[in-house]
């Protein structure tokens, strides 16, 4: 069962201080977007708090007091100057040195992170970003352009804003997710709708050789008994499938943000070995405040076994996010 034999940190009851729990933490989902880069339609419709530009040095110090190590950038725009805008801020990212030692709270938000985190440097960064699907001969090119592929490590479409519910299915979109299967790039899948999972499991039967990563676990509908159990048959029938790995990220803000049981409920049918954490900074219960979202995840993390805890905060990410000239790990 998921959660017993739980850390010595913490008892069964007791939800340990995230910064207490050794290891590095890979975030793989985390946004940085710019007003200036890319239209971001999708943002009208959100709350005002969300409709900025996000930078890093805004979230940099709150990830490193959670242990964060390495980001994973993840696309909020199907345009290549929202990539190019993400690939130029992983550079940057790698070439300074991010605050190690204690941390003002005061500069953290309101959430659970206190000040004298484990320290460290987030000293990786890496990109999910977009290509044009639809163009299977543009992907090719894209994907044979170094400059294009700079700290690629996976690929996004924000497939909830497409007219066509069924834009994975489409013969160009196939031949594209073909060539990211030969490339070792994965497919990162929105879940804005329960449509989305039924096409998790035709993707990843179709396409053998790809790994399709399913974003924060299909947005399971906390609090809805009803359309929970929905969703757990799907997630049930999409974790049979060897080539999915699922992110446990976004969680706070699905339904009414109560994720324990669903978190456990992923890890016991995926195994911490196709399960990654992400902050969805910053889409949080209050926007732009990595505590009042990610810590509270890590947390719960962290009650459950140490061999899984590495796994799933940083062992899963370092195997499946590589860049195309990358080694897989050892270990």
């Amino acid at each position: 069962m998921p959660g017993s034999d739980r850390s010595a940190d913490a008892g069964p009851h007791q939800v340990p201080d995230p910064h207490q729990v050794p290891g590095p933490v890979t975030d793989t989902h985390l946004h940085l977007w710019d007003l200036s880069a890319s239209p971001y339609a999708w943002l009208a419709g959100t709350p005002e708090a969300l409709r900025r530009t996000g930078e890093f040095d805004e979230v940099g110090p709150a990830l490193t007091a959670l242990g964060v190590t390495r980001v994973v950038l993840v696309q909020a725009d199907d345009t290549t100057s929202d990539t190019a805008h993400l690939q130029r801020t992983a550079r940057a990212i790698e070439s300074r040195t991010i605050g190690s030692g204690p941390i003002d709270s005061r500069s953290i938000g309101s959430g659970t992170i206190e000040s004298g985190g484990p320290g460290g440097m987030i000293t990786r960064a890496d990109v999910v970003g977009w290509l044009p699907l639809m163009d299977p001969a543009a992907v090719a090119a894209a994907l044979a352009d170094p400059g294009r592929t700079d700290h690629l490590v996976g690929v996004r479409h924000l497939i909830h804003d497409e007219s066509d519910p069924g834009f994975l299915d489409r013969p160009e979109v196939v031949r594209s997710l073909d060539l990211l299967a030969a490339a070792g790039l994965p497919l990162d899948v929105p879940d804005a709708f329960e449509r989305h999972m039924d096409q998790v499991v035709r993707v990843a039967q179709r396409h053998p050789g790809l790994t399709v990563v399913l974003d924060h676990v299909g947005k399971p509908p906390l609090g809805d008994r009803e359309a929970m159990a929905r969703w757990q048959g799907q997630l049930e029938e999409i974790a049979a499938r060897p080539n999915v790995v699922a992110k446990l990220s976004g969680l706070a803000t699905s339904g009414d943000g109560d994720f324990a049981a669903a978190a456990d409920l992923a890890l016991a049918l995926f195994g911490a070995e196709r399960l990654m954490v992400g902050s969805d900074w910053p889409i949080a219960p209050r926007p732009h405040d990595l505590g009042s979202g990610f810590a509270p995840l890590l947390a719960h993390v962290r009650t459950w076994r140490r061999a899984d805890v590495r796994a799933v905060t940083h062992g899963t990410a370092a195997r499946i996010y590589r860049r195309p000239d990358e080694q897989p790990p050892t270990s």
